[in-house]
């Protein structure tokens, strides 16, 4: 390693010793070592430069590394690397169909971009016009008004543990129920974002889809207590393996590779049948899987289960009515 390199990588742990620092005061030296996969004696090294180059360091009593609460680091140091991770995840919340949400990204982006070295910065402007998430997303789902700003008003609550009271549309019932939830967590899985809450109709923890809020209102005093034997991890494995239908669908040859390629799962088994290929994998959305097939016309059919292919041939069927 050449010693501009080995400078590098000492200026890029030093600003991450102080990132880790800030965020996780009353670290020891052996836990930094640890951490930085260095020795402890580099790492006084490093807080003793952190010190001279202004750093307010103190040691805790309880035997750890701080910084001083109060202390700013200069302007935002990236990589580009780094800002390019960011512009993806910029990009991806542009696709969002809550318009805040999209409004919200285009501002950190310019405050990100004002700040990036030149060199950096027409990086990112090269990558932007040569990275597209889905050129087709945002025709797919336009919000109403008022689901403008709703995932952050739930995120607050989520935070805030504050109760929510919404209108919710159930499609198997076709009909619009009130419900009044504790907002336990926000997921984001397959196309859409989920509210994973406590509802206090069905005296259980239900998953609802933002999209089907017709409208909501978050409590001003009323906060509640996430029931003591809610983890999410368990919670998220449960609905897959409760929610998620075997799934068979056959492909012709004309389609099968790009079908495999694109299909919203995991194969699970693939058989070569009829000149094409049926294969088998795990899905929760049959609607959405439903309107995922039509794309592939007669090149594809839903063998299983009962339910997706009702759902396929209504599908069909509405769109046949258009043009009829």
């Amino acid at each position: 390693m050449s010693h501009k390199e080995r400078r590098k990588n000492r200026t890029d742990r030093l600003f991450e010793l102080v990132l880790l620092l800030q965020s996780k005061p009353n670290m020891s030296s052996r836990a930094l070592a640890e951490y930085f996969d260095v020795s402890r004696r580099t790492i006084f090294r490093d807080l003793r430069v952190l010190g001279e180059s202004g750093v307010p360091l103190t040691y805790a009593d309880s035997g750890g590394y701080e910084i001083l609460e109060g202390y700013q680091l200069p302007p935002l140091m990236l990589t580009a690397r780094e800002a390019s991770t960011l512009l993806i995840g910029i990009e991806f919340m542009k696709l969002q169909s809550d318009l805040s949400l999209r409004k919200n990204a285009d501002h950190v982006e310019l405050k990100i971009v004002a700040v990036l070295p030149p060199e950096t910065r027409h990086h990112i402007d090269d990558l932007k016009a040569r990275i597209v998430l889905d050129p087709y997303w945002l025709n797919t789902a336009q919000p109403g008004d008022e689901e403008e700003g709703r995932w952050h008003e739930l995120s607050h609550a989520v935070t805030d543990r504050r109760t929510v009271t919404m209108e919710y549309f159930v499609p198997s019932r076709d009909e619009v129920t009130r419900r009044t939830v504790d907002p336990l967590a926000l997921i984001y899985f397959t196309d859409h974002w989920n509210l994973i809450a406590f509802d206090h109709l069905r005296k259980e923890v239900r998953n609802f889809r933002l999209d089907r809020i017709e409208s909501m209102r978050v409590a001003s005093m009323q906060r509640f207590t996430p029931p003591d034997d809610f983890d999410l991890p368990t919670y998220i494995e449960q609905l897959g393996a409760t929610e998620e239908q075997m799934v068979e669908v056959f492909f012709d040859r004309e389609v099968a590779g790009y079908a495999k390629r694109t299909v919203p799962a995991k194969i699970q088994k693939e058989v070569a049948k009829d000149g094409g290929v049926v294969v088998r994998f795990g899905f929760e959305n049959l609607e959405y899987l439903a309107q995922w097939l039509l794309r592939f016309g007669v090149h594809a059919e839903a063998k299983s289960p009962k339910e997706l292919r009702k759902l396929v041939k209504k599908e069909a069927a509405a769109v046949a009515a258009r043009y009829k």
